[in-house]
């Protein structure tokens, strides 16, 4: 469908974008932004990157976008009333080591940099809960009108096109803009990471593990897999993240449950003792995350660029229950309009799951894993439990469990068309396609 020209907005301050890099596959930022937020946040309370605070708050804010110019942030994440929408990428990239990773790279294939990871992290008000939506790369959407990089201008609209290419359209601010008019909510914080950022971040989180119910062999990614339980890091992390060919039905909706599966492993691993208990891993994260953005492998909004936000943030959402941080992907259904591969969003039922996040209702799952077969149920995990915190007054000796939903509060039933797991729930990559 022909593109529509549209406007751009007044006011609007450009996001600095990178060169248009090619098209390939990358990997969810939740990985790197999870491990940036609980290791500022680990490390800090154990003053160990006390003398790094300066140098972190320039490194950030020196790489940092703008998304709002006009919008004022509150001065904490509990003074936002209703929750907060985080937008996290993950990019494509021939720049630099990313190059060595990509086999279209390598061949020229280099028709810009996309955002083939998109995903919407939202942390509800009171009682808190965590909910991650992947959208599919493939999904035909609205891409309304970018600035430019230079800031003299703005890119057309455009009525139809794959969510991925929204990046090459203005970068971060621009994906930003895509989203927030998808959900018709405002995307307050974003990130955007590319691959060599993702291997350095699964590096210093020391590994997670992964299930395959049968051997798995990817040629696009050179991984190789048999059946059982791996703990993965580092460049086979990344493989794992970008498999598509060898699991479920071989499509990109497959993919989104294998992210799923290692994304629901890692948020019980950073939950547990072993992680948020060892200082020296707190800070080797957080040291690589630094690392990264002064790279400009990992790329942040300004108004996430903030030390002080990013502890804020993980003391919102680190003890939330494995049952209130639900992975879901945007529903959609396959169309022919647009080729064979291409889907469009079924928005009736994306109504209800944005309405009950708006109004901080906990969620029930009642469609399957995954729309593109790519994992199965395989039991449930329990709540690490509570260790008490020695306090002054002896009749509170110990910390209060997190809230339970109360009795009267409603769950949500979200439509079958939506595909997804929670974190308390273990699956297992489906070998196949």
């Amino acid at each position: 469908m022909p593109a529509v020209a549209r406007s751009s907005e007044e006011g609007r301050v450009p996001l600095a974008r990178h060169a248009i890099r090619p098209r390939q596959h990358p990997v969810l930022s939740l990985l790197a932004m999870v491990a940036v937020v609980l290791g500022v946040v680990g490390a800090s309370a154990v003053g160990l990157v006390a003398f790094q605070v300066v140098d972190t708050a320039n490194a950030l804010n020196t790489h940092s976008v703008v998304l709002n110019e006009d919008e004022v942030l509150p001065p904490s994440l509990g003074a936002i009333e209703g929750g907060v929408n985080l937008l996290l990428v993950g990019t494509d990239s021939c720049e630099g080591a990313n190059a060595e990773l990509s086999g279209a790279c390598q061949n020229g294939d280099t028709d810009g940099e996309r955002n083939d990871v998109t995903m919407l992290v939202h942390i509800s008000d009171e009682p808190r809960r965590v909910t991650v939506v992947s959208f599919p790369r493939d999904m035909i959407v609205p891409i309304p009108s970018c600035p430019t990089e230079d800031g003299t201008g703005s890119y057309s609209a455009m009525s139809a096109q794959m969510i991925n290419v929204s990046y090459m359209y203005g970068g971060l601010a621009c994906t930003a803009l895509t989203v927030q008019e998808l959900i018709g909510d405002t995307i307050d914080f974003a990130a955007a990471i590319r691959w060599t950022g993702v291997i350095n971040m699964s590096d210093a989180i020391g590994g997670v593990d992964v299930c395959v119910s049968g051997d798995v062999y990817d040629p696009h990614t050179g991984l190789d897999l048999t059946a059982g339980t791996h703990t993965l890091e580092g460049a086979q992390a990344l493989q794992f993240l970008r498999m598509r060919h060898g699991i479920g039905d071989g499509s990109d909706l497959g993919r989104i449950s294998n992210q799923q599966q290692f994304m629901s492993s890692m948020v019980r691993k950073l939950q547990s003792e072993s992680v948020l208990a060892d200082p020296s891993v707190l800070l080797n994260l957080a040291t690589t995350a630094i690392n990264q953005v002064q790279e400009q492998q990992l790329v942040l909004s300004q108004s996430l660029a903030n030390p002080t936000l990013m502890v804020q943030i993980a003391m919102a959402v680190k003890d939330v229950p494995y049952e209130d941080i639900v992975f879901v992907q945007y529903p959609t259904v396959y169309s022919s309009d647009y080729g064979a591969s291409r889907v469009i969003p079924v928005t009736d039922a994306a109504d209800v799951l944005f309405t009950a996040l708006r109004e901080n209702k906990p969620l029930t799952l009642t469609g399957e894993a995954s729309q593109g077969y790519g994992v199965e149920v395989t039991g449930e995990t329990a709540q690490p439990a509570t260790k008490p915190t020695a306090t002054p007054d002896a009749s509170a000796s110990a910390t209060p469990a997190p809230a339970e939903t109360a009795p009267s509060e409603e769950r949500v039933e979200l439509p079958s068309d939506i595909a997804g797991q929670t974190a308390a729930q273990t699956t297992c990559t489906v070998a196949g396609g």
